[in-house]
């Protein structure tokens, strides 16, 4: 350990926040008062201790906090730097706002089991925590499946048939997945390198000289598909299907805890496991960077198809969460920064987009796009958000996604690749085809009756507030970019 490197138990406080709260939930939820009062203050104390360690990775430093060792070598340890940061700031920050969200929500639909709902998104987030702070690829496994598990009761929480297959066909993608590629990956790395530690830069990667290049190149491609939250095709069929979830928990799933888990995992062990020198001599990067951009299209052409509006959310969601991974793998300064930049943009313009969706069904009790014409007039500052939303998942100035796509762009070009470069701009027009659309016949088309919106309005201020500020924060960081940024350029030096 050395000197930038500073023990603190703030680290074992903001991952025991969560827990603290989801065992406060189960055991005063009965008082529907007290439980959205437990997880309201809990995520805002989490905020606060994570933006307490804000100035210490701006002044170089790297926080640390073991709790406990298995092997040699092998232990359960926390560590925050800046790439740790851009996901525990969007993490907690997110849950500050979907927590108040989900009261209008689940109270203006009347759901059941809702303390069990707030205990569960409470340990969706004590996983994502840990994930976030992780220090070795052990400690980042055990977070990840805490994550499967605990978001699994979300998934089929109407506990009907549909409710049921969604669940457990995410609960099987996820988890077997897991076994079968990521686990033997982790117990062959520490058999050959004798660690799981992360490197401290993206460039070394933790393999020796020595090390087998055919067995170096299967465990990246294990640990490609290993963390199937990521949402990377053949292995995406479980997001689509959780849709089924109330649309707090999408959100949660599409912005916060699941696939932004699975990129961060994902990029992680690409950047600090392998490192770019070791993927740039093995040129594992380009062909990761065209396999993925394979789902980006595709995904993109499917959202086309779809007319339930979470279900094109949901098919958006695969699409983009390619992008960080492109990004990375292309292993260009700006392509990195765009990359990783995206955990943060796409997340506040997708849980935007999806609080939208769930305003729009308690208002109105829409879920196809179809069914919308002229629903905007009546809910103008929903739709209104949603096409803000929109702009930045098209990547459109001033919002927050375009900062992201120039990054890319300019990464494409860095690395000398024209077709991702038109890759990039073919999966913009697609998002335009699919997302314009959507307000497009909220503000301009005509209900198919006279009348046909009487009495609706927009949703309670509970749920609209949370809307309006995850917009207002989209465009914030695209505007002004250089506080998020910064963290992604201490990862790339």
């Amino acid at each position: 350990m050395d000197a930038t490197t500073i023990v603190t138990s703030k680290l074992l406080l903001a991952l025991v926040i969560p827990l603290i709260g989801a065992i406060g939930v189960m055991f005063k939820g009965a008082e529907e008062n007290v439980r959205e009062a437990i997880s309201s203050v809990s995520s805002l104390l989490l905020l606060a201790v994570v933006a307490s360690m804000v100035p210490s990775i701006f002044a170089g430093k790297t926080l640390y906090f073991q709790l406990f060792e298995l092997l040699p070598n092998l232990t359960v340890t926390l560590r925050a730097d800046a790439m740790s940061m851009i996901f525990a700031l969007v993490a907690s920050s997110l849950w500050t706002i979907a927590v108040f969200y989900s009261l209008g929500y689940m109270r203006g639909l009347k759901e059941h089991a809702q303390t069990r709902f707030n205990a569960c998104f409470a340990l969706a987030i004590f996983g994502a925590i840990g994930v976030a702070f992780a220090d070795n690829l052990f400690t980042m496994y055990l977070f990840y499946e805490i994550v499967s598990i605990c978001t699994y009761p979300l998934v089929a929480h109407h506990q009907d048939r549909e409710g049921y297959e969604g669940g457990r066909k995410y609960l099987v993608y996820l988890t077997a997945t897991a076994k079968a590629f990521l686990l033997p990956a982790m117990i062959l790395i520490y058999v050959l390198t004798g660690t799981l530690d992360f490197a401290t830069d993206i460039q070394s990667g933790i393999f020796g000289p020595e090390a087998s290049k055919p067995l170096v190149i299967m465990l990246y491609v294990f640990c490609l598909f290993g963390f199937a939250k990521n949402g990377v095709m053949p292995f995406h069929h479980w997001l689509p299907g959780a849709m089924v979830a109330p649309t707090p928990v999408s959100a949660l799933l599409h912005a916060v805890a699941v696939v932004k888990v699975g990129v961060f995992c994902t990029t992680r062990v690409m950047l600090y496991v392998f490192g770019v020198d070791l993927m740039a001599a093995l040129n594992l990067g380009i062909p990761t960077a065209y396999f993925v951009g394979f789902t980006i299209i595709v995904a993109s052409i499917i959202a086309l198809s779809k007319d339930n509006l979470k279900a094109r959310l949901a098919y958006s969601t695969v699409s983009q969460l390619s992008y960080i991974i492109l990004g990375v793998a292309l292993l260009t300064p700006a392509a990195i920064q765009g990359g990783l930049i995206h955990i943060v943009n796409h997340a506040f313009a997708k849980i935007t987009l999806f609080f939208c969706a769930g305003a729009i069904y308690v208002a109105a009790h829409r879920k196809d796009i179809s069914d919308m014409e002229g629903l905007g007039k009546v809910m103008p500052f929903t739709f209104g958000a949603f096409f803000v939303a929109s702009l930045s998942m098209i990547g459109a100035p001033p919002v927050a996604g375009f900062v992201s796509k120039w990054q890319l762009l300019v990464g494409s070009l860095q690395a000398h690749q024209i077709g991702i470069l038109l890759l990039l701009l073919a999966s913009t027009l697609l998002n335009a085809a699919y997302f314009l659309p959507v307000t497009y016949r909220a503000f301009f088309g005509k209900p198919a009756t006279a009348g046909a919106y009487a009495g609706v309005k927009e949703a309670p201020l509970t749920m609209l507030i949370p809307i309006l500020i995850a917009c207002f924060i989209s465009v914030v960081i695209g505007i002004f970019p250089n506080f998020m940024m910064s963290f992604v350029k201490a990862v790339t030096g």
